[in-house]
């Protein structure tokens, strides 16, 4: 039995061994391939056999750039020198033997020998030394300057796998102003630098480059930063000719923010009917149609920059454009007959009215400027110049005291109207009328002294009828004697009133001229008077009988609060204790009402508001790598009158810190090897960090008790896993790997790596999983589990023979009677 089972061992050996080969230092003459390190010293190869004993010596053609032979008589192949991978990566060779007499007798067969490179080669900067730009507020992460360096060692190895890093900033600062991309070279600005760096401060950067090699070679490179002036700036106010005759749209002005990358757009600040104006992708802003100033004199609107997610780049810019006046208005008469009254007794100097045109082009410049002169008068009884008028201020008066209603009761005036544009003035004739009337000794007598009160909403609409209010006068009808003149004398001295008269009536009406504000005045005790155009006779004034008072109470009415800024942003460390206060948010409520601040959108309830003061704070730990941009909306609502609210965003900014441990970047579960293994596995793993910066190069070593693998960092993020000999069991392996990060202070993570040793089938297939921790099963085991199979099935043969047996023997007892129970068999119990 010993030596049935030495026989099988032996040839399942022999099976193997055929099935998967053998690593050997010789071997017959055959095409090979080598891989050999560069620098190497002197050393032996591989020894080829002849297969033939006719061949008695060896030679070798090709590139062997005299540091590779082969011994002639013995078949070793070897190099008498190092190999230069940056000379030659590849060496193509041809063997072959000859016999006594020197003709071929074997091959030739092709050698390939492979130089691997070795890490020999310091990396080196295009550039002794590098300049570079960037603008206050210019934006975090953006690069403004790029380092460049290359290494002569093999590219696809981590001996030309170049990492960047800032070694010094000078001056420093804390937090860092700068950042560099690791893998790129890109010079950027951090979050804290777009907010702190300002003109006139320039940096130096002492800017390092390392392979990534396990011995790595490293170079550095001074970077000299200027810092400009932040050009996102308000334009000095932009004065526009109106009627402009200029080629539309017009650029008038631009803004730029600090990189070109921005996106632009006009808010408006008031509502306009009609928004000429439009920003391109560029920051150049345009107006599209010609501007009228008697349509609107200034338009004032705000430039705001975006980045390309909708997030603002900082405060909006305040663009003012102010509309140049032409004179292209003519004045333009009051009336189309302007009436004037003046009693016949009136004397010498006595003022007849006051002739007011307009204009509308700008007012106070010389295309407003009127000047008046009478042109003609009709009668010329009983003189030509019975009348002469203020060439500047319209002031009609009498120049001679000679007037009779029963000679002449009415006088037309022809008056030209110049205003004194420049270089052309514009010119209108105007009609005067002026009658001449019986005196005037009555006064304008109000029907009630009093009107009482009258309650308005500060938001009511202007030109409302506030009050009627009604007073008679006993003179000549439709006379400047009769005719009456409301004017409120007290109580309103920011002019929020006015009086319109109804001429047929002498009816007043009082309205709202200018928008009323609870805030500021709560009630106007207005105190009104009524007079006649025309002076009242010697001997009669006026008096309490043409006074009128009555009261206006504003109402309040409840305004939105309104916050102190469009936008809200505020960047943290994601590691802040919960608890932090981060920010205050300030909102102001017209009425001083209190306010009360609550949040809206925070889904993952990370933030708290106290709702009396605004100040924020984190509610639960931060994680930038969950959400590196959390957005939240802050409502600010009267306490008294929730319904009146106001919101603004928030955005928070986490800033990472290194609290994720490395990890592995993806499962290698499902790792196998063949059995017997007949040279040494290798399975490369990767490593990750969810951390915004990767903290690399990972550091990967074993556990000190793992004796059977090795492993070696191959880069930054990988490494080689190897088998440290060829002697592993058909099992299960667990292979415990540390992997440490660069932070500060570094993080550690435990991974582990699965790897089968199992039996394969020809196309090198696992056949099944082993058992754990068994190893390959012995002959005597595979025994003992076949005849153990065995058993168990002659275990269920014999029940099953004793169960038939057992029912024939029923059978035999049976009667008639219990015939119909004889079928019945129950199942073997287990």
């Amino acid at each position: 039995m010993s030596r049935l089972k030495a026989l099988f061992v032996l040839s399942f050996i022999q099976t193997m061994i055929l099935v998967h080969g053998q690593l050997q230092s010789k071997g017959y003459l055959e095409d090979k391939e080598f891989t050999i390190q560069e620098e190497g010293r002197s050393s032996l190869i591989y020894q080829f056999l002849p297969r033939k004993l006719t061949s008695k010596t060896f030679i070798l053609d090709g590139e062997t750039d005299g540091v590779i032979e082969v011994l002639p008589h013995d078949g070793w192949l070897q190099t008498k020198g190092p190999l230069d991978w940056e000379k030659r990566k590849v060496h193509k060779l041809t063997i072959r033997t000859l016999n006594e007499t020197g003709i071929t007798e074997e091959g030739p067969f092709s050698i390939t020998i492979i130089v691997e490179d070795i890490n020999d080669n310091r990396p080196v900067f295009n550039q002794s030394e590098y300049k570079g730009e960037v603008r206050e507020k210019y934006r975090p992460g953006r690069p403004f300057v790029r380092v460049y360096a290359t290494d002569a060692d093999d590219p696809s190895t981590p001996n030309a796998q170049l990492s960047y890093s800032i070694l010094q900033q000078i001056p420093d600062s804390n937090p860092k102003y700068f950042q560099i991309n690791n893998i790129t070279g890109d010079i950027s600005v951090t979050w804290n630098g777009s907010q702190l760096l300002t003109v006139g401060k320039d940096y130096n950067l002492i800017v390092q480059v390392s392979d990534s090699a396990e011995h790595h070679f490293s170079n550095t490179v001074m970077v000299k930063i200027t810092i400009k002036e932040n050009i996102w700036v308000a334009p000095p106010p932009i004065t526009i000719n109106e009627n402009s005759t200029e080629p539309h749209p017009m650029k008038i002005t631009q803004v730029r923010w600090n990189d070109d990358e921005a996106l632009y757009e006009l808010h408006q600040r008031d509502r306009y009917p009609r928004f000429p104006f439009s920003i391109d992708a560029i920051g150049d802003i345009y107006v599209s149609e010609p501007l009228d100033r008697e349509e609107r004199s200034q338009y004032i609107f705000y430039a705001i920059a975006k980045s390309r997610n909708g997030l603002f780049a900082s405060s909006p810019l305040t663009i003012e454009v102010n509309v140049e006046d032409i004179n292209d208005n003519p004045p333009v008469c009051p009336a189309l007959i302007t009436i004037f009254e003046v009693q016949e007794n009136e004397g010498i100097g006595s003022t007849v009215g006051e002739f007011q045109a307009s204009d509308a082009d700008e007012e106070g410049s010389f295309n407003t400027l009127l000047v008046y002169r009478i042109l003609e008068q009709i009668p010329t009884i009983p003189f030509n110049n019975v009348f002469s008028l203020n060439e500047f201020t319209g002031q009609l008066q009498l120049q001679r005291s000679t007037l009779n209603v029963e000679e002449v009761d009415e006088y037309i005036l022809k008056v030209e109207v110049s205003d004194s544009g420049r270089p052309t003035s514009l010119k209108t004739i105007c009609t005067i009328q002026v009658n001449v009337i019986d005196i005037n000794d009555n006064i304008p007598i109000f029907e009630k002294s009093e009107y009482g009160n009258v309650t308005i909403k500060e938001d009511t609409q202007l030109q409302t009828v506030v009050m009627e209010i009604q007073a008679t006068d006993d003179d000549q009808p439709n006379t400047g004697s009769s005719l009456i003149i409301y004017e409120i004398k007290e109580g309103d001295p920011h002019k929020m009133f006015i009086i319109e008269t109804e001429r047929e009536t002498n009816r007043g009406y009082v309205k709202i001229a200018k928008p009323l504000d609870f805030e500021t005045m709560q009630e106007h005790r207005l105190v009104i008077h009524a007079t006649n155009p025309e002076p009242l006779v010697a001997g009669v004034a006026y008096n309490d009988s043409s006074i009128t008072r009555f009261t206006v109470f504003v109402m309040d009415v409840d305004e939105k609060p309104y916050f102190n800024e469009t936008l809200y942003q505020k960047q943290v460390k994601e590691d802040v204790p919960v608890g932090t206060k981060i920010a205050t948010i300030t909102a102001i409520d017209p009425e001083g009402d209190s306010i009360r601040f609550s949040l809206q959108g925070d889904t993952r309830n990370l933030l708290r508001i106290d709702e009396y003061t605004g100040e924020m704070f984190t509610k639960a730990l931060l994680d930038r790598e969950t959400e590196s941009h959390y957005r939240v909306t802050v409502i600010a609502s009267e306490k008294t009158n929730p319904r009146m609210s106001a919101s603004v965003l928030f955005n928070l900014f986490l800033e990472d810190v290194n609290d994720n441990p490395p990890r592995l970047a993806k499962s290698y579960f499902g790792t196998y090897f063949c059995h017997p293994v007949t040279k040494p596995e290798s399975v490369v793993i990767e490593a990750t960090d969810p951390d915004a910066q990767r903290l690399t190069p990972f550091k990967f070593s074993l556990t000190p008790d793992e004796k059977d693998w090795v492993i070696v960092r191959l880069n930054r993020t990988h490494a080689k896993l190897t088998m440290a000999h060829s002697q592993f069991e058909m099992k299960n392996y667990d292979i415990t790997v540390i992997i440490n990060d660069q932070g500060i202070p570094p993080l550690e993570s435990e991974v582990h790596i699965p790897v089968s040793i199992c039996s394969c089938t020809s196309k090198n297939e696992c056949e099944a999983s082993p058992v754990e921790s068994l190893g390959l099963p012995s002959i005597g085991m595979a025994l003992g589990i076949l005849f153990g199979t065995l058993a168990v099935i002659g275990v269920i043969i014999a029940a099953v023979f004793i169960s038939i047996n057992h029912k024939k023997k029923k059978e035999g007892k049976a009667d008639g009677a219990d015939a119909m129970n004889t079928g019945e068999i129950r199942p073997l119990s287990s």
